[in-house]
């Protein structure tokens, strides 16, 4: 048997590209994220909800007012602030970055 033809480091390194095992990689366009539409200013069917709803939950944040009524965070702030003045809710913890209120 006649001995086999040693390859060189490119020629080996060549033919493993263009193996079927040593494609590359296709990179993915990346996940992205959902856009939510949220409010900037209140419907009345929104509005209805704030006031029929909200002082029954039993923890009160601008989050989960922003999630649960698709309000913008500004919105959800000024909705917080209303339902104080009316007395419909109450402050657990006013701390400067996340304020929590439950019901009264």
């Amino acid at each position: 048997m006649a001995p086999k033809e040693q390859k060189s480091k490119e020629a080996k390194a060549l033919a493993a590209a263009n193996s079927s095992k040593g494609k590359k990689k296709k990179w993915s366009k990346g996940k992205m994220k959902e856009k939510v539409n949220n409010l900037v200013l209140f419907d009345q069917a929104t509005y209805d909800k704030l006031i029929a709803e909200v002082p029954k939950y039993k923890m009160i944040t601008p989050s989960i007012l922003s999630d649960r009524l698709r309000l913008n965070g500004s919105l959800a702030r000024a909705a917080i602030r209303e339902l104080l003045q009316k007395g419909l809710i109450k402050p657990i913890a006013e701390h400067h970055s996340q304020k929590i209120y439950t019901r009264a």
